[in-house]
């Protein structure tokens, strides 16, 4: 763990915990955030922070922004996958145990959310920071939703980079694999099983997924390692004594950063016999410069960088980002959900010593 601590922050901390407590007792499902909206909201106004939202989307600026000034945001979300069927505690029941905070959404990504609000707020009447700040809580990030950061992003102010709050352990995803989701159609002929008549589409698939399943893209990634595919549905036939004329399936491509989306999807076309179509080339593979000041910052905190293989907002965001956040990626959609809560201490403490060091 890093061991770091700062005075003053005591009462920031338990606010961030109060929070949080409230938001875990409020389902917040992506599209369905409104109450966890305004939650924050209210949180932010009773600081005397001036607040804005777009559908469920909450932002605010530091009190003396500065247009001339460069602009860093501090984002993370609000919106929660369902809770997974194994949990044997309320999920909105925000249950404290053991130095362990319990509930849905407490890991991934509340925990993250409100030690960045507790770190805007220890920033926020500063009139000597050489970046404003900007706190963005979001929506629909679950999904990768559209109005989500990639709406809020077309009203903001313009951002020079970004702290995207994610369980990490606090340690730097400076690179993100990004996302290409693949419709393949493989075409036959129906005709009468028993009469061998036809073309079997199913069978035409299997030579496509078989290429899928065992094809290695040659560019390999310091921090991303390879681009990941796997064959994850497939629909085919009507009845057992019908030669199928169509199979469907669908590919889950995790791509690094040494291919576009363009690049990969023409070589696969090249590659296969069935109809390729990708549903959206929106969920890019991300970096961010390891000299940039913030890496640097952490760096000198003895934070590690590492390449990360899940994706978050920061896939949607045309600027320098650095994923970091307290809690454990590991902990993410699983049954009775928690966070340390000296996991939120050390979070806010360390989030605030990044900034100090760049601000």
């Amino acid at each position: 763990m890093h061991q770091v601590a700062l005075h003053d922050t005591d009462k920031l901390y338990n606010d961030a915990v109060s929070l949080l407590k409230q938001l875990i007792s409020i389902p917040s499902y992506s599209k369905e955030e409104n109450g966890t909206a305004e939650t924050i909201g209210q949180f932010l106004q009773s600081k005397g922070v001036t607040t804005n939202r777009l559908v469920n989307n909450i932002w605010a600026i530091n009190k003396h922004f500065n247009p001339s000034k460069p602009t860093i945001l501090l984002n993370s979300h609000h919106d929660t996958v369902k809770p997974n069927k194994d949990y044997t505690n309320d999920p909105f029941s925000a249950i404290e145990s053991e130095g362990k905070l319990f509930g849905l959404g407490s890991n991934d990504a509340g925990g993250c959310l409100v030690s960045l609000i507790a770190t805007f707020l220890f920033f926020y009447e500063r009139t000597d920071l050489a970046y404003n700040l900007l706190i963005a809580a979001t929506a629909e990030e679950e999904i990768s939703g559209a109005n989500g950061i990639e709406k809020l992003l077309t009203v903001l102010p313009t951002i020079d980079c970004a702290l995207v709050g994610e369980p990490t352990l606090m340690d730097m995803a400076v690179a993100e694999k990004g996302l290409m989701v693949l419709d393949c159609t493989a075409h036959g002929k129906s005709g009468h099983a028993a009469r061998e008549e036809g073309e079997n589409a199913i069978y035409k698939a299997i030579n496509d997924i078989e290429w899928f399943r065992n094809y290695t893209f040659p560019k390999v990634s310091p921090l991303l390692g390879p681009v990941k595919m796997n064959v994850t549905v497939i629909n085919a036939g009507t009845q057992h004594n019908v030669i199928p004329a169509v199979c469907a399936f669908v590919v889950d491509i995790r791509i690094n950063d040494c291919y576009t989306h363009e690049e990969l999807l023409a070589e696969i076309q090249q590659h296969v016999q069935c109809d390729v179509k990708a549903r959206s080339t929106r969920l890019r593979s991300t970096s961010i410069d390891i000299t940039h000041p913030i890496v640097k910052a952490g760096a000198n905190l003895g934070l590690k960088p590492f390449g990360s293989a899940t994706l978050s907002d920061k896939a949607l965001m045309p600027f320098p980002a650095m994923k970091i956040g307290p809690g454990d990626s590991a902990r993410s959609h699983t049954a009775d959900e928690f966070i340390y809560l000296h996991e939120i201490k050390q979070g806010i403490d360390i989030y605030i010593q990044i900034l100090n060091q760049v601000l």
